[in-house]
């Protein structure tokens, strides 16, 4: 079992900035990849950005070079600095991770860019 959970979302002005973070705790060491998701009303769940174990990342096309995925292993976390905001990152964002073919998600957290 893996639970996550996300915080630092929120409302900022097109052009700001938020850092998102997703504390994991439970079965921890099984985890390989940590991922953020965002999903917008009337939208599918679409990844953001993914971090390995090792520190290898990946990044949606729309994202990249604005948002920055970083993990905290000794303190079991990843984090997401999102830069340049604009209103179509508007979403409510997710943390994930699959262990033993089990898809884990946090409960979500809201960031609201208005222009």
């Amino acid at each position: 079992q893996v639970q996550l959970v996300e915080s630092g979302g929120g409302l900022v002005q097109a052009g700001g900035s938020l850092r998102l973070s997703c504390a994991a705790s439970g079965s921890i060491g099984s985890i390989k990849y940590l991922a953020w998701y965002r999903q917008a009303p009337g939208k599918q769940r679409e990844l953001v950005a993914a971090i390995t174990s090792g520190g290898t990342t990946n990044y949606a096309g729309s994202v990249k070079g604005r948002f920055t995925i970083s993990r905290d292993n000794a303190k079991n976390t990843v984090y997401l600095q999102m830069n340049s905001l604009k209103p179509e990152d508007t979403a409510v964002y997710y943390c994930n991770t699959v262990v033993l073919s089990t898809n884990y998600w946090g409960q979500g957290t809201q960031v609201t860019v208005s222009s």
